[in-house]
């Protein structure tokens, strides 16, 4: 069984919370009092506030350790050095607010839709503005896929999915309520590449390339405006499962992987954050309860944060044995090679090759140890959460037995 214990709240600011963010240190969250606070989660210590925006924080988004979009009423997107929380640039994005951004895999790009009708492409590289999209009405969500080929807007309670390259719709999905919150669960991944986007710009022709990752098949979690969460498939639009989540509408829903199993963390206006477990292989069977926990607040957004110490620690015992047989190989190769290379020339070439595996050697512990935060361990997982009383809550979760 699973539970969630309250660990601590803080008066984090005067007026109700908008936005929330995570990364492997940082909480932020941003509020309607035009501030946005800092949490160092390692010290559990308040870390500061930025307070470059005029207006309300609508977004809040993090992409690596080192950077930190935000987006507000005022109009502007600005980019934040995570190191020295200094503002690099402030964009004037949109004539109106701000109501969503989203960061491309690659980091290169993002996009942004806002109350001026328009969805805007921006070159991160250079911090400038790649192409702008006209809509018919005013988008409150955008988002990449997972794979960074596509990405999706939605408008009151239409999904619409367009096609990077083309920037055209592929495909819509439509609900009977407004949607509220919107994420992707990748399947598998399948091929990584380098893709590439043109467009027009000033008449002139504009080229941007990016890496991708293309995924086997996505499914995306919708929720909104009742108690129903529903699963669509990303390819074909089709609802896989739909279940009653809640007893009032969602707000947002989160999502993350452990070891190969899928958990959605959900929360509602009726003060309850539930937790559940997706098995992807029964999912026309809907998830089941994990756990779920009454705040008695009204809710505005969620976020999960994990906690990768414990992750590395164990996955020092994997990577040392992948090491060890990764370097058995390697002399493998090595004497198979000594058989066959005699002149001078080839040996010398043999000895730069030795010096490759020492290389990988040194590198191969990052990878893993990278590759280690997507694998949370329950035991160290905190949900933060956010509500109008102006706090925020962490929550540690144990997990007394495997899912």
């Amino acid at each position: 069984s699973w539970t969630i214990v309250p660990d601590f709240t803080h008066h984090a600011h005067s007026a109700s919370l908008s936005a929330v963010a995570v990364n492997n240190r940082f909480v932020v969250t941003g509020s309607r009092d035009e501030t946005i606070q800092i949490y160092d989660m390692k010290k559990k210590i308040e870390h500061g506030a930025l307070l470059q925006h005029n207006g309300t924080i609508t977004c809040l988004e993090f992409y690596g350790t080192a950077h930190l979009l935000s987006g507000a009423e005022d109009g502007l997107i600005c980019i934040w050095n995570t190191k020295r929380w200094e503002c690099l640039k402030s964009i004037k994005a949109h004539k109106g607010h701000v109501t969503s951004l989203s960061i491309h895999p690659s980091g290169k790009l993002a996009l942004s839709v806002g109350t001026d009708k328009t969805l805007r492409t921006w070159n991160l590289v250079e911090g400038r503005s790649a192409f702008i999209k006209n809509l018919k009405q005013n988008a409150h969500i955008i988002k990449w896929s997972p794979d960074g080929e596509k990405y999706v807007t939605v408008i009151a309670n239409k999904v619409d999915i367009y096609r990077l390259d083309t920037a055209s719709i592929t495909g819509t999905i439509t609900t009977e309520k407004r949607i509220s919150s919107l994420r992707f669960i990748t399947v598998s991944t399948k091929t990584r590449g380098v893709g590439k986007l043109t467009g027009l710009k000033h008449m002139k022709l504009i080229t941007l390339a990016f890496l991708f990752s293309r995924s086997k098949d996505s499914i995306l979690a919708i929720a909104g405006d009742d108690e129903m969460i529903r699963f669509y498939s990303y390819d074909s639009q089709k609802c896989l499962c739909e279940f009653k989540a809640h007893e009032n509408r969602i707000k947002d829903i989160y999502s993350f992987e452990r070891e190969g199993q899928h958990v959605i963390v959900t929360a509602s206006s009726d003060g309850y954050i539930k937790m559940w477990n997706l098995d992807l292989d029964k999912i026309k069977d809907g998830p089941s309860l994990l756990c779920e926990v009454n705040t008695k607040a009204r809710l505005t957004c969620l976020a999960v944060w994990l906690d990768q110490a414990s992750e590395t620690k164990e996955n020092s015992d994997k990577t040392a044995t992948s090491s060890q047989e990764t370097e058995d190989e390697k002399s493998s190769i090595a004497r198979i090679d000594e058989d066959f290379w005699t002149t001078k020339r080839v040996k010398i070439a043999k000895r730069k090759r030795k010096i490759i595996p020492e290389k990988q050697k040194l590198e191969a512990p990052q990878k893993t140890a990278f590759s280690g935060v997507r694998a949370c361990n329950l035991e160290v997982l905190e949900i933060l959460y956010v509500f109008h009383k102006r706090a925020i809550l962490k929550l540690p979760i144990k997990a007394r037995s495997s899912l």
